[in-house]
């Protein structure tokens, strides 16, 4: 309904006001400059390739972490070396930008490890083309192998459709559609193995590049998302993101510092989580990057812990109704009920939605500024003002920062202002004591970088 003229004058000094005190809605993020080649990216993510994906990583018949490495047509070998072509097939189309390798290693003897057991990781890497950033990593992951009821069983049938052939999909998914572009910092998309035994693929991915000082900036992980159906009803238009609000690599110091002054809620894989789903909300309105403030469900855990515990910012992709029939389950009928994690319980159409929210939020990290480092809330005097200060940014098309901030009782940022390319910035009449600040950097093309936190500093 149109606005009479009275309405819409009277209402001008309200928004003016709005407008001036830079009020920003979760919502409204929609409204930011959108990056039309993401958008076309997104649109191209094909639901038919998806299930292609899906239905070969199946007809292994298992991926068992256990299973034979050398049979051509069963086992995590003959998986192994099919997630490796596909991937070259996929570099052949990147100008040379992407690498294919097998990240191989002995796990020794281990919790549901029997015997020495080579794992690998399947990697492609694309390299970032802007110098100032390419040193800078985000990471995409799915697990390869697969497991029945029992653990160490690497003979059954283990088709691992959903779990997680599915997030394995998402993964070679967001390659095939990103490496035909160019992205200023480096993207690595991932199939893991080890995962059902304890995670130690993704462990070992995160330990090496802990070592090698890699700049992993954000690591996303899908593991069973495949279906909109489960066991306490439906949910097509949703995916939960999983994120931790008090890193698990947090020391004794910094521990201190968040009990005095807060930040329970504002770690860096919570802001990571946070601009998945902005971004979802600006590429992806039709889905939803639903946010759930823990590290992971109960009694379960994933890939994103091992880079948790190197201090890396990761958040977890997991359908939002899980159905246990189909997960670690023996093949069978039982009662009129089917078990098993079968190619029929997968949904080609759920899986794309999620590749998308992947990519999108992918592909602006990756031509985004980086997080502004060494944030700080200035408290060396008492005022009722905020000052906030921080490292200008590497990259040579920042426009400027915005400052960000909410109640402390929000779950979302609800204002922003761009303050322009300066590294201080005062908000008066706003006092630290009473809301949550933070403060991101803004490239000329208007894509933005997640949060950085301050810490309070002298």
């Amino acid at each position: 309904m149109a606005l009479s003229p009275l309405i819409r004058k009277s209402a001008l000094p309200f928004l003016a006001a709005v407008l001036l005190a830079g009020v920003l809605t979760p919502a409204a993020e929609a409204g930011a400059p959108r990056d039309p080649e993401i958008e076309k990216m997104v649109r191209q993510v094909d639901a038919r390739n998806l299930g292609r994906i899906i239905a070969k990583l199946a007809s292994f018949g298992t991926r068992h972490t256990l299973s034979s490495q050398d049979d051509p047509v069963r086992g995590i070998g003959a998986a192994r070396d099919w997630i490796h072509d596909e991937f070259s097939r996929i570099a052949a189309t990147s100008g040379g930008r992407m690498t294919v390798e097998k990240q191989s290693f002995v796990q020794p003897v281990s919790p549901r490890i029997p015997a020495p057991t080579v794992i690998t990781n399947v990697v492609a890497t694309l390299r970032g083309t802007q110098d100032a950033a390419a040193g800078r990593t985000y990471v995409v992951s799915g697990h390869y192998d697969s497991r029945c009821s029992d653990v160490m069983n690497a003979t059954c049938d283990a088709p691992g459709a959903n779990d997680d052939a599915s997030g394995v999909a998402v993964a070679i998914e967001a390659a095939r559609v990103m490496a035909t572009r160019t992205f200023d910092a480096t993207v690595v998309f991932m199939a893991v193995a080890g995962e059902e035994q304890g995670l130690y693929g993704s462990a070992y991915y995160a330990q090496r590049a802990k070592q090698n000082n890699v700049d992993v900036q954000g690591m996303f992980t899908n593991d069973i998302v495949g279906s909109a159906d489960g066991e306490n009803g439906r949910d097509a238009g949703a995916v939960r993101v999983f994120s931790e609000g008090v890193p698990t690599s947090e020391t004794p110091a910094q521990a201190a510092v968040r009990q005095s002054v807060g930040g329970e809620n504002d770690g860096v894989s919570r802001q990571l989580a946070r601009f998945v789903h902005e971004t979802a909300g600006q590429y992806v309105p039709w889905f939803d990057a639903r946010l759930y403030y823990r590290r992971d469900r109960y009694l379960r855990g994933g890939d994103q812990i091992p880079f948790l515990q190197q201090g890396y910012a990761a958040v977890r992709f997991t359908e939002v109704h899980e159905n246990y029939r189909h997960q670690h389950q023996d093949v069978r009928v039982e009662d009129g009920v089917q078990y098993g994690d079968l190619l029929r319980f997968v949904e080609n159409d759920y899986v794309a939605r999620v590749a998308q929210v992947n990519l999108a939020a992918l592909a602006v990290l990756a031509r985004a500024p980086r997080s502004p480092s060494r944030a700080a809330i200035v408290t060396s005097r008492l005022t009722n003002d905020t000052e906030l200060r921080w490292d200008a940014n590497p990259e040579p098309d920042i426009s400027g920062y915005e400052v960000v901030w909410r109640d402390t009782t929000e779950p979302l940022w609800t204002h922003s202002r761009f303050v322009g390319n300066v590294t201080s910035y005062t908000v008066e009449g706003l006092s630290k004591d009473n809301f949550q600040f933070g403060v991101r950097a803004v490239d000329k093309q208007g894509h933005r970088s997640p949060v950085s936190h301050p810490a309070p500093a002298s």
